[in-house]
C-alpha cells in the first residue's frame, strides 16, 4: 500500500516521502498513530507542491545570501582593544565581537558559529576572517584590530 510519511519512520522515510509498506503495518501502526497517509491524488499533489515550495524558499534564500556577500565581501572592520605595548592584547578578539561588529556596521545578525577564524585574534593588526552565508556561500571580511 503506498502512504505519505506525515513524520520520520524509522526504516521507512523521511516526512512527506512517498513509500510503499505491507497493508497490515499501515493499517495496524502507521495510520492510528498518524504517521502516514494514504497516496491519494490529492495527498500526491501536496507532497508535489510542498517540495516546489520547499525549493523555490531555498533558491530565494541563496539569491539572498549572493546578494550579502556583494555587498560586504572584502569590507574592513576596524576595532580597538586594549592590549600591553609589545602588541599582544590584554584579551583576545573572537567571533562574538565580530558578529556584534558585523550588526553595528551592516545591520546584518550573525551567529558567532558562522564566523570562521583561523585562531582568536590576540595581537594588533589585520586579519581575515569567513563569514559563512549559506552552505557554499562565504564572504571574507578583513578585521583590523588596532590600540
Amino acid at each position: 500500500m503506498k502512504v505519505v510519511l506525515l513524520e520520520d519512520v524509522k526504516g521507512l522515510g523521511k516526512k512527506g516521502d512517498v513509500v510503499n509498506a505491507s497493508d497490515g503495518y499501515v493499517r495496524n501502526f502507521l495510520l492510528p498513530k498518524k504517521l502516514a497517509k494514504a497516496a491519494d491524488v490529492q495527498a500526491l499533489n501536496d507532497v508535489k507542491n510542498k517540495k516546489a515550495s520547499e525549493e523555490n524558499k531555498k533558491r530565494e534564500e541563496k539569491a539572498a545570501a549572493a546578494e550579502l556577500k556583494a555587498r560586504i565581501d572584502g569590507c574592513t572592520l576596524e576595532l580597538t582593544a586594549p592590549g600591553a605595548e609589545d602588541g599582544r592584547l590584554y584579551g583576545a578578539v573572537t567571533a562574538k565581537d565580530i558578529a556584534e561588529l558585523v550588526e553595528q556596521k551592516f545591520g546584518l545578525k550573525v551567529d558567532k558559529r558562522k564566523i570562521v577564524l583561523p585562531e582568536a585574534i590576540k595581537t594588533y593588526g589585520a586579519v581575515t576572517a569567513e563569514l559563512k552565508l549559506y552552505p557554499e556561500i562565504a564572504a571574507k571580511i578583513t578585521v583590523v584590530v588596532k590600540p
